[in-house]
This record gives structure tokens, C-alpha cells and sequence, in this order.
């Protein structure tokens, strides 16, 4: 017995039909490119370089994922970039925010390793072991540690989104973008970064809670009040 085929979809005949398609698919990549548009228009002036971002006493660095328990590349040029800020004294304390959902897999203790081994005392770093999601880091900064202003660290294609969704999150902020290669890794987060708008977009309108609060954590005041 064979199955029918499918049935093609059929383009409307009629000028009026033809007219209404047309103005549906426009309307769906306005639709599309609205949160985008909008991540741009908040940080159209919040980018800066290591070597041009304001004297801040916080930057923050987001999880890119571990490599046999050690940063990525990508999350190691993040590092680099938070290295250089504090050996150059812009920043005085590293807030590191990852993923550590499972007992075999921490990001956070990962980035402070690495930031140890280069140049970053151990006390001027902090660790979020719940920073699942750029929104959950942008809130936790706030909400458990208390950041109200903040250098972003992260790559170029992820940096405005991260910065308008702290913002949103009451961080005031500035980004930097890290270089990186043009590899497979860096054109699938351009292009996931064009779903991730939406989600972004809707995380700004609704605000939920990150998956974990809890209470207040004093360890960015203590760093602060340790490297003065």
C-alpha cells in the first residue's frame, strides 16, 4: 500500500492572495529583526577594547563551555581578555559565572584556575555556580552579589546581548567583545545568536527569576575590601 505524497504548498493565484503572502513574510522578518534591532539601539554606545573600557571595580566573564575540564578556546580568550584588565588595573575583581549543574563538570572552578595560573590573585575572584543562561548571570550578578556596574567579557557575537540584558537586569555595563577565529564554533554562535535575541527579548518584557537565588553573597565586597 503506498502512502500519498505529500501535497505541495500551494501559492495563491490571485493578485489579493499574492499581496497578503507577500505582506505575511514581511511582516514575520520585521517580527524576526525587532529583537535585534532593539540589542543594538541599548548598546549602541556601551562597547569598548581592553584597552578603552572605563576603570570598573567588576568584570564579569560568562561560561563557554570546558574542554576535558579546562576552558574552551573561546572561554580562554574571554580569561585572557579579564587577565589583562586587572594586570593593567581597570578591574579589581573577576566575577566568574558558569555552568555546575552536575558534580563532573564546573566551569566556574575551571576559569579560576586558569585566571590564577595568569596573573589574577585567587581572592580578587568570585564564582557563580548557577549562571545557566546569560539572563541568570546578569540577575545573580545583581540580586546575590550585589554588582550594580560591570566590564562584560565575552565574544563579539554574544557581547550585545549580554550587556542589554545586565542592563536590564539593573547592571550598568560595558562589553568586550574578544577576538576569535572565524571557525565552525564562531558562525554557529552568529547564527544561534539570532534565535537567542528573541528569547532575550522576552527575558527584558517578562523578567523571570534564574533558576536559582538564594541568598546574598558577600564574596565580591570581600574581594573588593581585600585587594584595597
Amino acid at each position: 500500500m503506498r502512502l500519498p505524497k505529500p501535497r505541495r504548498p500551494r501559492l495563491p493565484r490571485t493578485r489579493a492572495g499574492q499581496r497578503r503572502l507577500v505582506q505575511a513574510v514581511m511582516a514575520g522578518c520585521v517580527l524576526a529583526l525587532l529583537p535585534a534591532t532593539w540589542m543594538y539601539v541599548v548598546t549602541g554606545d556601551r562597547l569598548r577594547t581592553t584597552a578603552d573600557v572605563p576603570r570598573t571595580d567588576v568584570a564579569v566573564v560568562f561560561g563557554a563551555g570546558l574542554w576535558a575540564g579546562e576552558p574552551s578556546p573561546y572561554l580562554a580568550h574571554r580569561l585572557d581578555a579579564a587577565a589583562e584588565l586587572y594586570r593593567a588595573g581597570r578591574i579589581k575583581v573577576v566575577l566568574v559565572t558558569g555552568d555546575n549543574s552536575r558534580a563532573d563538570y564546573d566551569e566556574p572552578d575551571a576559569m579560576r584556575a586558569y585566571l590564577t595560573r595568569h596573573g589574577v590573585p585567587d581572592a580578587q575572584i568570585v564564582s557563580d555556580y548557577a549562571g545557566f543562561d546569560t539572563w541568570d548571570s546578569c540577575v545573580r550578578a545583581k540580586k546575590i552579589f550585589g554588582v550594580d556596574e560591570a566590564v562584560l567579557i565575552s565574544q563579539g557575537f554574544h557581547i550585545r546581548r549580554a550587556v542589554a540584558l545586565c542592563e536590564e537586569a539593573g547592571v550598568a555595563s560595558y562589553g568586550v567583545g574578544v577576538q576569535a577565529k572565524h571557525d565552525a564554533t564562531w558562525y554557529y554562535g552568529g547564527t544561534r545568536e539570532i534565535l537567542a535575541a528573541g528569547k532575550a527579548a522576552l527575558d527584558a518584557v517578562f523578567e523571570p527569576d534564574p533558576h536559582f537565588l538564594g541568598p546574598r553573597e558577600p564574596g565580591v565586597a570581600n574581594a573588593l575590601a581585600a585587594g584595597r
